[in-house]
């Protein structure tokens, strides 16, 4: 059986293929499973043109174009910097959408913030989004809800909302959705 991710990816994948559009991911604390998670569907490469993983803050602003005056007011884990990533994976890998992840999985706070407190971003030729989690559960169940969050954003935010609620069921275990 598919997993609500892999539908989710699915719809993604489905979705911007539609629209013409390629993507492209950002990611830091889920450590490169959102371009996993898409490449795992067969065809992706018609859509995916890659990822990078800026783990470390200085690489948010180095490789992603994230504002160096942001991260060191805010840190990395606050939502204009979500979208910053988002803005800036579109632009270093020359896509129409950007993805994007951060946030603390956990088991330890960071910075203050949280386990579970993440943000995701979509970034498109519509437009930008950026949404807020907190989630509750494991480091890894956390990382699997904002890989979740960030492909149904990305879903809601050209319009395909309802390919989400078809595809992500209301059983509990979707991290916060």
């Amino acid at each position: 059986m598919t997993t609500p991710s892999g539908r989710l990816a699915r719809a993604v994948l489905d979705g911007a293929h539609a629209r013409g559009w390629t993507l492209a991911a950002a990611e830091s604390l889920t450590g490169g499973l959102v371009v996993a998670t898409l490449v795992d569907v067969p065809g992706a490469s018609a859509v995916v043109r890659g990822g990078v993983v800026a783990y470390a803050t200085d690489l948010k602003a180095a490789v992603l174009g994230v504002d160096p005056d942001l991260l060191a007011l805010r840190g990395p884990v606050d939502p204009a910097v979500a979208g910053q990533m988002a803005s800036g994976v579109r632009r270093v890998l020359s896509a129409d959408v950007g993805l994007a992840t951060t946030g603390v999985a956990g088991p330890d706070p960071q910075d203050g913030h949280p386990p579970g407190e993440a943000y995701v971003a979509v970034s498109t030729p519509a437009g930008d989004r950026v949404l807020r989690l907190d989630l509750a559960g494991t480091r890894a169940q956390v990382r699997a809800g904002v890989v979740r969050a960030v492909l149904a954003l990305a879903l809601e935010a050209w319009g395909d909302a309802s390919a989400a609620d078809d595809v992500v069921p209301d059983d509990g275990q979707d991290g916060g959705l």
